[in-house]
């Protein structure tokens, strides 16, 4: 099972991010990692406001939050199809669960996860006997991700192959650039697109069309971050566009500003 990414894919203007806010990614318990990506902590103390936004993966997060002038509370979040957007001021602290595409469904086997899509639901509605603080109260950061680990282990999740087959799937994507086309994939896994669609819907929260042009604006996210000069032209063709004005219309509806203007404004 790969070990927690460390790039910033997904994350607006992430030098921005990391120079106000304390944040950090930590590996849960081994019995947890087939089903859970990482935990993601972030503590803050600000001046003054800050927005951040997030272009979300295809994962379900589950989050313990602690806001200034505000009782700490859970919140079940869904796989976000907007850019997501958050905003924090004075103190606070957050501890998430980010699960592996497919692996929240065995905590919540009873739903398909595309009831989750699109949805943020909050505590008590759903952990109604858990008491964020329990995660949130601890200083020592070692103690908060021990709580987390208790947290999840004591919900004893059952190991469900078909879960496992999501999230394999998803990563296949996520790594193989060749993927460009569902036919093509649902193909080469020996499946129809139908059993792939269906497969998607109950165990991951999106379709696998979504999965793949995603992965694509989170790539050249990273990019436009990373380099001065993008040729936007070649990376289309690298990921698959038919067009640079196809990755421009994509990245533009899914950030909010052309790539162009985005590279210009974080470097």
């Amino acid at each position: 099972m790969a070990a927690p990414r460390r790039d910033t894919r997904g994350i607006v203007d992430a030098a921005e991010l990391f120079a106000r806010v304390h944040f950090r990614r930590r590996e849960p318990a081994e019995p947890l990692r087939r089903y859970v990506e990482l935990y993601w902590l972030i503590d803050w103390d600000l001046t003054e406001p800050y927005v951040s936004h997030v272009v979300p993966h295809p994962a379900v997060n589950v989050v313990f939050q602690r806001f200034e002038g505000r009782e700490p509370f859970i919140e079940v979040a869904g796989i976000q199809l907007d850019l997501f957007t958050q905003k924090l001021e004075g103190r606070g602290r957050v501890c998430g669960v980010k699960f592996r595409p497919g692996g929240f469904r065995p905590f919540a086997p009873e739903r398909p996860v595309t009831e989750w899509t699109g949805r943020r639901i909050f505590s008590p509605e759903v952990f109604p006997d858990t008491d964020p603080t329990t995660i949130l109260a601890p200083d020592d950061e070692d103690a908060r991700v021990a709580a987390l680990d208790a947290f999840l282990l004591a919900l004893a999740p059952r190991p469900d192959p078909q879960a496992d087959l999501a999230t394999t799937l998803v990563d296949r994507i996520r790594t193989d650039r060749t993927i460009r086309r569902v036919t093509d994939f649902a193909r080469s896994e020996g499946m129809s697109v139908r059993l792939l669609q269906r497969l998607f819907a109950a165990y991951v929260g999106v379709g696998p069309k979504w999965v793949i042009l995603r992965y694509r604006i989170h790539e050249a996210l990273e990019r436009a971050e990373r380099d001065r000069e993008v040729d936007w032209a070649a990376l289309a063709a690298d990921l698959g566009y038919a067009d640079q004005a196809h990755l421009i219309r994509d990245f533009t509806t899914t950030v909010g500003v052309p790539p162009t203007a985005y590279a210009q404004g974080v470097h």
